[in-house]
């Protein structure tokens, strides 16, 4: 699996609450992020079942 780099627009304030979040989780803002995105398919899998990959 390669890794890939990804972009966002995100308001300062919603920035620096995901600072503040991923600083108590002891993560980096990346790494909070992908823990998200990680949680969001999850539970979307769960509901719809495997999302297939080409």
């Amino acid at each position: 699996m390669s890794i890939k780099n990804l972009s966002i627009r995100i308001d300062e304030t919603m920035l620096h609450k995901l600072h503040y979040i991923a600083d108590y989780e002891g993560r980096s803002a990346n790494g909070q992020v992908n823990i998200l995105i990680r949680d969001c398919i999850a539970a979307f899998e769960a509901q719809h079942g495997e999302i297939p990959i080409k």
